[in-house]
Order: structure tokens, then sequence, then C-alpha cells
């Protein structure tokens, strides 16, 4: 077998009266690089779903209205178009290269699952493209085989966001059940050999055809948990920081929340008792106004009784001094003047006026100060009135259009938060239930292996056939000066890259990408050097993370010129090498990268904007 990659002309996606949406790449090395959210990734999860990737594609807003992907390609003097809808489904495949324009007529159907049986699907016919039909791979430990296909090959070169900070080998995908398949593909591309002459221990027992029952099903578990796994954004590490990172806002949060609650408690009582006081106050008013009518009408009965008394003793004092026939009192004439009667005495009735008079004028006098104190405190009351409604108006106002509004937004924030920190939990729970399965299937095949059920066979990946490729890894990393690279050898028992002695997965997430960017370009760099089959790209996404996004000052490569050495490492690429990074971060300045980069600037009238034309 010999090399013979495959590269990517264009990536181009279309629908009803759209622009086209192209991106165009060159032989060697190509970089994508801008602001977020402007569809960098979603060009890598396009081409994998290209690829054979089963997809759904990413709910990007931006792709609305586009409903066809073409996908150029070149193999040799040979090319051809891929085009696929994205909803997903079967390939067609045309002669030639289309980006800008649709192909004419039906192509060639491909469909989307790889088979033996039946060549006709797109694995198959990229695997022919690239020398590697009709090849076997183990499987698991009882040396069964199962034929290779295309997508054994995408995961090794085509390494998206999450997968490049992953803390996992990059022969793992997280399923420990493909595992072998994995590490059988790695020794195929490394040696060129693949697994046919494997033979397969083909007698059962009950007890393992029991034990293979329960595996299959612990494998469509795996296989659930593992699609609900890719869906998530982020991996376990990122959902723990997550999780930390909302437990320490929502407990800020609470903070704020309780001393606004108080706050707002604090406001509502001094309302309520302004809102008391203003009712304390009408209903005294009231009462008073009430009080000063009746005693008004009073003070008329008083003023009229003391005219009528006083009559009654001015009366009796003209009366005294006259000598009358007729009885003052009750009117009689003297001859009918009856003193068991009426006793006829004038002065008598004169003193009792005078005393009434005085006892009518002393109430009279206490009703007056009653009076006036009833008036003080009624203008007092109404004085003190607008005062309480101002205040009032204002603890309202600031109830209303300012506390009130604060708490509502700061209650929905905290509960915004507790509902992403129930999802993170959910999806944390989903990486412990695939532990858990992983565990049992664990258990349950070494059961098996204790028990002799099976034989397994010798791990045929040595060291003899890691070392060169070891030593390319190393030669890799001192290129492009990459801090403590003095030793590199693959561990064959954990299955990924040492490092000066430290495994490479003990590195922060900045650090794992671009080890993991240097496994990748240098098993590219391997196969084609050697004359051994690869697909002849690699597609990295966010390769640099240590400049942007560092975990610690370890982790952090800001202050070092590796982006530059990794730049120039990949320009010197041959033509029969394709590389495709997409980074968030600018290209050094020093490094001149010409018509081999496209940036995404996020902003309309600025270059182009993103992988959509802006609607």
């Amino acid at each position: 077998m010999t090399y013979r990659g495959i590269q990517i002309e264009s990536l181009a996606f279309h629908g009803p009266d759209k622009v086209p949406a192209i991106v165009t790449f060159n032989a060697g090395l190509n970089v994508i690089y801008g602001a977020s959210d402007t569809g960098k990734s979603f060009i890598v999860e396009a081409i994998d779903f290209m690829l054979g990737a089963k997809g759904p594609l990413t709910d990007f807003k931006e792709s609305n209205g586009f409903d066809r992907i073409l996908l150029a390609v070149s193999s040799g003097d040979v090319n051809f178009t891929i085009s696929r809808s994205m909803s997903g489904g079967a390939f067609e495949v045309f002669d030639g290269l289309f980006s800008d324009i649709l192909p004419d007529g039906p192509g060639r159907a491909l469909g989307d699952v790889h088979s033996a049986k039946d060549t006709e699907n797109l694995s198959a016919f990229l695997l022919d493209k690239i020398g590697l039909s009709d090849k076997k791979i183990k499987k698991n430990q009882k040396d069964e085989t199962q034929n290779l296909s295309f997508r054994n090959l995408a995961r090794l070169c085509i390494v998206n966001e999450e997968e490049i900070i992953q803390k996992r080998s990059p022969l793992s995908d997280g399923n420990y059940t493909a595992d072998t398949a994995n590490t059988s593909v790695f020794r195929l591309l490394l040696t060129g050999l693949d697994d046919s002459a494997l033979t397969a221990i083909s007698q059962k027992s009950p007890e393992e055809q029991k034990r293979e029952a329960q595996l299959e099903l612990l494998d469509q578990l795996i296989g659930g948990t593992e699609r609900r796994i890719k869906d998530l954004s982020g991996s376990k590490d990122d959902l723990e920081a997550q999780e930390d990172r909302l437990a320490a806002a929502m407990e800020e949060r609470s903070n704020q929340l309780s001393v606004t609650e108080e706050y707002y408690k604090r406001i509502s009582t001094d309302r309520r008792g302004l809102m008391k006081r203003r009712e304390d106050n009408r209903n005294r008013h009231a009462e008073v106004a009430t009080l000063l009518v009746r005693f008004q009408l009073l003070r008329e009965h008083y003023r009229s009784d003391m005219e009528r008394l006083l009559s009654i003793q001015e009366a009796g004092s003209i009366i005294a001094t006259i000598d009358a026939n007729v009885c003052p009192v009750c009117g009689s004439s003297a001859e009918y003047h009856k003193t068991d009667v009426c006793a006829g005495d004038v002065s008598r009735a004169t003193s009792a006026a005078t005393s009434e008079i005085k006892k009518i004028d002393r109430r009279a006098g206490e009703l007056e100060e009653t009076i006036s104190s009833l008036e003080k405190e009624q203008r007092r009351l109404e004085g003190a009135l607008p005062g309480i409604e101002a205040r009032l108006r204002e603890r309202e106002t600031e109830l209303q259009q300012v506390v009130a509004p604060d708490l509502r937004k700061q209650r929905a924030s905290y509960k915004e938060l507790a509902d992403k920190g129930a999802n993170v939990r959910e999806a944390l729970g989903l990486f412990d239930t695939m532990q858990d399965l992983l565990a049992r299937k664990s258990k349950l095949e070494q059961a098996g292996r204790s028990s002799g059920e099976t034989t397994t066979s010798v791990s045929r990946l040595t060291d003899t056939m890691v070392a060169p490729f070891s030593e390319l890894v190393e030669k890799t990393l001192k290129s492009w000066a990459f801090p403590g690279s003095d030793r590199v050898h693959f561990d064959l028992q954990v299955k990924d890259l040492v490092i000066s002695g430290k495994a490479r997965t003990s590195y922060g997430k900045g650090l794992r990408a671009i080890t993991q960017a240097a496994f990748s370009i240098s098993l590219l760099e391997f196969c084609a050097s050697k004359d051994k089959p690869h697909p002849g790209f690699v597609i990295l996404d966010s390769p640099l993370l240590s400049y942007k996004e560092p975990e610690s000052a370890d982790d952090d490569l800001s202050a070092t010129n590796l982006n530059g050495n990794f730049y120039r490492y990949l320009l010197q690429l041959k033509s029969d090498r394709q590389v495709i990074v997409v980074e968030n971060t600018d290209p050094p300045s020093d490094v001149e990268l010409g018509d081999r980069v496209e940036h995404f600037s996020g902003m309309e009238g600025e270059g182009r904007f993103g992988l959509f034309p802006v609607s």
C-alpha cells in the first residue's frame, strides 16, 4: 500500500434564492481565523459531515435557507464533488469540481453507511481513493475483525475543538469498546498492514453467550449515552469548571438577592407604616371635624340658654322695683293668688337664673378650650398629611420603579443560573452514567477472561512500530519550540505520548491541544514520508488555545513564539499534504501567510463577515 492522499478544494453551501457561501482551500497550509460565532467551527463540522459523519449539523442560525452542501475534492489527477442535503442521508458524487454552481443532472448515488457487501457507499468510495479498500481491523480481544470504514480514519484527521483538549489518548474517542479498533487503525497507518490474517475464536459456552448478550445491551446503552454526550457543549472538565463557576455565581447572586429582598421588606414595611399613618390621620381628621360640628351646635345652645337666663335676670331686677297687684311669677291678681301654688318670690327666680348663668358660663369656657384644642389638632393633622403623602409617593415610586424591578431581575437571574446548574449536573450525570456502564462492561469482560472463556491475542502494536513515529513527534515539537520536549515516546499501555517523562494528558488543556495537533500532523507526515496510506489531510480546530484561554501559568504559551514556529513549520508542507487550521487568535504578524489565510471579521463592511453572507 502506498500514500495516495486526497485534498479538499472547497466547501460550498447552496439554497434557493441564496448567494452561495463558499470557502476554498489550497494544498499545504490553510488558516481560517476571526471572531467567535462566525461559522469557523461549523466549517470543521460540515467537512466531517460531508465525509460521512451522521450529524445532524449544529443549528447555526445563519445557515437558515441553505439546503445543500458541496465538497470539492481532488485525488491525484482525479477531481470529484460530493453533494449532500444539509438534513443528512445519502450522497451524490459528480465528476469535476463544483462550488459556485450546482452540478447538472443526477450524480452517482452513494449510501451513508459503510458495507462490505455493497460498495456503493461513500466510505468504500473514499477508501478506494486512498488505497485502503477491503481492509480488516481487529475489533475486540477475541480477534474478531470488522471492515475498515472511512469513519475509523476520519477521527484521526478531523479534530474538533472539543476533542482537541480531551484528557485521553488521541486514539480514544471516549468509547472504550472502540479502543481496540482505534489501535488497529493506528497500526494499519504506521505499518500498512491490516488484520485480515486474524482468526477469531468461534466456540462459545452458554455462559459466554449470556455474557455477550449483556455486553451487547451495554454497548447499546453506551452508544446512546455517547450520542447524548456528543450533543453536549464541552468536555467533562469544562462542565465541572462551569459547575464551579455557576456555584460561585449563584452564591454571589444569592447574597445580592438577600440584600435586595431585605431592602424590599424594609421599604415595604415603611410604606405600610406610612399608609397606616395616612389612614389614621384621615380618620382622626374626620373625627375631629365631626366633633367640631357638634361642639359648634353645643356652643349655640349655650349662647341661647345664656341669653334666656340673662333676660330672666334682667326682668327679675326690674320687677323687684315695681309694686304690682299682679304676681310677677304666675301672673295671678292678688285676690286670686294662691301661695301654696306660687310663692311669687321673684328674687328666688333671679337668684336661680344667676346661678345657672355661672354654670353655663363655666361650661362654655371649657367648651371653647376644647374647640380651640380640636381646631389646633385639625390644623396639625392637615399640615402633616401632605408630608405623609409625599413620603408615601416616594416609597411607592422607589418600590415599583427601582426595588421591585431589580428584585424581579435578580430572581430571574438566580433562576436562570439554577436552571443552568441543573442542566450542567444532568450533563455531568451522563459522564457518570458512561463511566458506570463502561465499568460494568469491563467487569463482564474481565469475568470472561478470568474464567478462561476467551483467549486474547497479544497486542501487535510494538515499540519497534511506534518508535519512528515517536521520533517524528519529538522532532516536530522541537521545531515548534514546545517547552520541555527533550524526550518523546509513545506509551503502549495508555496509547498516548509521554513528553519528557510527563503524560500528555497531565498537561493543561492548551498544551493538550498543541500536542494533539503534533500527533495528528506528525501522523500525516509519517505516512506520507514512509509511503503509507493516510487520508492526506488534517483539520484542527483551536490548536493554539494556550494563546487565548490557558488554564494556568504553566499552560500559557503567550510569551513564546511557538505559534510562529507552528505556522512556519506548516508552510513547508509538501503539496501532496494538506492542513486546515481554524483559530480564534490572529496569526503572528511575522509569518507571511498570503492567500492561505481567510479572516472572518464578524463585522459588516469589514472584509468577510463570516462563513455565510450577512442577511
